[in-house]
């Protein structure tokens, strides 16, 4: 989180001088802040579930979430190819 707070005040006049929407860059930023937040070697949320489940092995925890950075890894890549989305369903109301 201390990276976000030093490094998107920073980022952000770049990200409007290019031209991108404050809006896509906010959730670029969250959406690798959560992808941080279950891969090695920090994986924060993946020592909290070890401190829930003591028996399992950090590595099986580290195997089960493979699925998810993938698609995670997916939904990040949709965004960043395609901004519209991120922006179409404020755009409804």
């Amino acid at each position: 989180m201390a990276i976000i707070l030093i490094f998107v005040p920073l980022f952000a006049p770049i990200v409007v001088a290019q031209g991108f929407d404050l809006v896509w860059f906010g959730i670029i930023v969250i959406v690798v802040t959560e992808i941080a937040l279950i891969t090695p070697p920090v994986g924060m949320n993946v020592f909290v579930l070890k401190a829930v489940l003591p028996n399992v092995a950090i590595g099986r925890i580290f195997k089960g979430l493979v699925p998810f950075i993938a698609v995670d890894l997916v939904r990040l890549g949709i965004l960043i190819a395609f901004p519209a989305i991120t922006l179409w369903l404020g755009s409804l109301a």
